[in-house]
Parts: C-alpha cells; structure tokens; sequence
C-alpha cells in the first residue's frame, strides 16, 4: 500500500507545472489553520516545489518535528518512510534572495547549495540575522494563523529531529510517524495541505 501511494505522488508530480504567480495554502494543523500566501516572483524554483508537494499531497500527516519557540517551526518529512526516501535526493536550484527572512516568511530549509528538498520552515521571529547571507529564501509568508504557529508544540525543540545540517534526521526517515509518535508523542501535526480557490 505505501509503495502505490508513494507511486501515485510521483506520478502526479510528473504532470505538475510551474505553479501560479500567487497563491494560498492552508495547512490545517493539530492547533488550527495556518494560511501561506506564496509569491512565485520571490523564489520560482521554491514556489514550485512548495507547489508541488501540496498538491500531490507530500505534507498529509506530516509532524512539526522542529520547533523552537520563538525561533523557527519546521516540517516537511513525510511520515512515510519510502515517500520521505523518495523525495530525499530530489533537490531544486537555489533562487536568489528577494525577500528577508523575517517573522512570518516561509523558506525551504537546506545543508549545502542547491540542495533543498521538502523541508521547510516558518520563522516565529525576524531570522534576517544570519539568515539572508546564508541563503535562506523565503517563497511565502503566513497571512492567517500566525498565533498557530507561534502555539506549536515546542517541548521538544532540537531534540526531536534538528535540522538538516546538524544531521541527526536519520531515525525521521528511517522511522517516519511510527518513530516520531513513540518518541515524541506531543508533537503538533500538520493534518492536511491545500491550495486554496
């Protein structure tokens, strides 16, 4: 079964295209909706992928494995291992910086140049500094449900998955949902991500 879902999603990214100029997201979370406004002008190459992934439903039952309070809520490991391993080495090009990362824009999270992929973050405060010289684009920003962002569990904080260059993520792809809710019980969810009309 996970195997033919995985193949679904891939087949439906392989019809996908650029995707519109703006558009609205709303992710439904374990605390309340979240509404991301995102602009292709500002990052082609994230709006995209971001495009891409809700659509075919990447981010479905996906956890906020990364939250530190006042700082940056993270998610975008798909709970499926074989979904997660499959999108893994699909990198994008960076975009060149256009906005600022301050409180409220949306950017995809990376290690090294060129290599973003399915992770991304919501920054809970202005992360202009350092964030902007290291290549952080934002493709969006929260219009709606800021105070969700801002109420996600972050008990947690680094210990429940880090981020992609601190490289302590393996047991998230190794494990998905199964390892995260054993581990991590009280973590916020992302339900459900939808491009709205």
């Amino acid at each position: 079964m996970r195997t033919l879902f995985a193949a679904l999603i891939l087949g439906a990214l392989a019809l996908q295209g650029a995707a519109p100029a703006q558009f609205r997201v709303r992710l439904e979370t374990s605390k309340g909706p979240i509404v991301i406004e995102v602009h292709r002008d500002w990052a082609p190459y994230g709006a995209d992928r971001f495009y891409e992934l809700v659509t075919a439903g990447y981010f479905d039952d996906n956890r906020f494995f990364r939250v530190v309070k006042g700082q940056w809520a993270q998610f975008g490991i798909n709970g499926t291992p074989a979904v997660a391993a499959r999108w893994r080495a699909r990198t994008i090009p960076d975009d060149p910086p256009k906005q600022s990362n301050v409180r409220g824009m949306v950017a995809f999270a990376f290690a090294e140049p060129n290599a973003r992929t399915t992770q991304v973050y919501i920054a809970l405060k202005d992360l202009s500094n350092p964030q902007d010289a290291q290549g952080f684009v934002p493709f969006g920003r929260v219009v709606d449900g800021m105070d969700v962002a801002d109420a996600l569990n972050s008990e947690y904080g680094e210990t429940s998955g880090s981020g992609i260059r601190a490289g302590r993520q393996q047991p998230l792809f190794d494990g998905g949902n199964a390892y995260l809710d054993r581990e991590f019980p009280r973590l916020d969810r992302l339900l459900h991500a939808v491009v709205m009309p």
